[in-house]
């Protein structure tokens, strides 16, 4: 059906169409649409966590892997388990499993319909389980966000003892975890002859393949030790680096996409024009030629993993909580306000930099600069709100490890400690804590003035840190500055102190 619209805001596009094959003939030009036909496509892959982000992402780089005539038997299959799965399920079976990718930069708008995904199994798990018993599935993937695989802060381990994975290890045959339905499918490949396919995390998450594979086996040995050490011995765990920043939709971003490109999308995607891919080539049923489309494939991930996650996401962390105080409600705002810039600037180059091991070849504080440039973006219009949530799943990945090298290596730690306790008063003013500890957090986030140490006692966040008194004196300074001022006169505090 094709809807003529009265033109505003961005006035390009005279009349707007429904997304599905059916009409893809009928988009403007200007819309990139698949080249390749859909109905040649054939499943290999299984992608649990169909969020925008792996549709920006995974999905773009095989769709255009596929415009090149190639590698059509690796399309995807889309999973979720969590209740919202449903309605965006609903809404990509209307228009046929596709998506609109729209690449914001400065300059221009550019659109292109992805058709990488022909497939998304029923929100129910033992649906899943079948699509991972297939054998036609040589790879499933992950995006189940950082706080999705039970790692207990205190050890970094499996967390064995959560509530849901005692659950699974009780009723492995009626699993609620993605690692429990994961597992089931794996049993019944095994239970019929079949090789186990790849499991490819494509989450935030420091040696990410490491973790899902700590997670799989943890759950396995509470079910059965024999297949445990299937799962340690057969199924390939490679690691991943993924980039590209992809704030949500919003009915805002929507009606841009209608008004630009003439296009009705329930579910359009919105990211910058950057985007980067680095995994482990460890895959052995195969893979898609992903290194046709710019994917690069390493021996060992772990450097540029921990580049990414030490500058691209800590400066995102560091900028989130003194712009959220300071009343900023977008991040390219924030990177605009002096303070703010200078403030990440300076902690990346004087205090995260100078604990990462060299990359040959690699210049650490131009990619800082190429971070800081990405976040400027207007177009994308990321929000600070999306920045500041999961923060107690998202410290542990992003700063606390660098708090634990500059304690080792006996390197300056004072504004990682305030970029701490900048989260910390924001968990005590925040009246939308966005966080699964939420209640915890605030409560020992209002107390931290008189008792700092009480904030740093939540184990299952900060693990051991709160123990080293080199930080927690630094802690207490910081926190002290904090209620004592605001954010902007801290940060100015902080700048003055290193020009001196």
């Amino acid at each position: 059906m094709t809807r003529y619209t009265k033109i505003s805001g961005f006035g390009l596009a005279d009349m707007t169409t429904d997304l599905s094959l059916s009409t893809l003939s009928q988009l403007p030009q200007r819309v990139s649409v698949p080249s390749y036909d859909r109905a040649q496509l054939s499943p290999g892959i299984l992608h649990i966590g169909m969020g925008n982000f792996h549709r920006a992402h995974q999905a773009a780089y095989l769709d255009r892997l596929f415009d090149l005539g190639v590698d059509h038997d690796w399309a995807i299959v889309g999973a979720g388990v969590m209740p919202f799965d449903a309605e965006r399920r609903a809404m990509l079976q209307a228009q046929d499993w596709l998506t609109t990718v729209v690449e914001l930069s400065p300059e221009t708008y550019a659109a292109r319909v992805t058709g990488a995904m022909i497939d998304f199994c029923p929100i129910d798990a033992q649906a899943i389980i079948q699509r991972i018993a297939d054998p036609a599935i040589r790879i499933v993937s992950l995006t189940i966000t950082e706080g999705g695989y039970f790692i207990d802060a205190a050890t970094g381990e499996f967390d064995a003892a959560h509530p849901d994975i005692r659950q699974d290890a009780a009723a492995p045959d009626d699993p609620v975890t993605v690692f429990g339905i994961l597992l089931a499918g794996l049993r019944q490949r095994r239970e019929r002859g079949h090789p186990p396919p790849t499991i490819l995390s494509c989450d935030n998450i420091p040696e990410n393949g490491h973790v899902t594979r700590q997670a799989l086996a943890g759950l396995a040995g509470l079910i059965c030790p024999e297949v445990q050490g299937w799962v340690m011995d057969e199924v390939a765990f490679p690691n991943s680096m993924v980039d590209r920043i992809t704030p949500a939709t919003s009915a805002a971003k929507r009606t841009m996409v209608a008004e630009t490109f003439g296009i009705i999308d329930a579910a359009p995607v919105v990211c910058e024009p950057f985007t980067q891919w680095v995994m482990e080539d460890n895959f052995p049923l195969g893979r898609p030629s992903l290194e046709k489309v710019g994917v690069q494939f390493v021996d060992d991930i772990a450097a540029y993993e921990t580049m990414k996650l030490r500058i691209l996401n800590a400066s995102h962390a560091a900028l989130s909580y003194p712009a959220a105080l300071m009343g900023h409600d977008c991040v390219h705002d924030a990177v605009a306000d002096r303070d703010i810039f200078d403030w990440v600037q300076q902690l990346m180059r004087t205090e995260v930099i100078p604990v990462l091991a060299p990359i040959p070849g690699v210049d650490y504080d131009h990619y800082l600069a190429t971070c800081l440039d990405r976040f400027a973006n207007p177009e994308v219009r990321d929000t600070i709100a999306r920045l500041c949530q999961d923060g107690s799943n998202r410290q542990p990945k992003f700063i606390l490890p660098t708090i634990t090298d500059a304690l080792a290596q006996g390197r300056p730690l004072d504004g990682l400690a305030l970029e701490v306790a900048l989260w910390c008063r924001y968990c005590a003013e925040s009246d939308a804590l966005d966080d699964p500890r939420a209640d915890r957090l605030r409560e020992a986030a209002r107390h931290a003035q008189q008792s700092p140490a009480g904030f740093l006692a939540l184990t299952d966040v900060f693990g051991t840190l709160g123990q080293q008194d080199r930080f927690a004196q630094a802690f207490a300074r910081q926190v002290e500055a904090v209620w004592n001022g605001d954010a902007r006169s801290v940060l100015r505090g902080f700048l003055d102190r290193k020009a001196a």
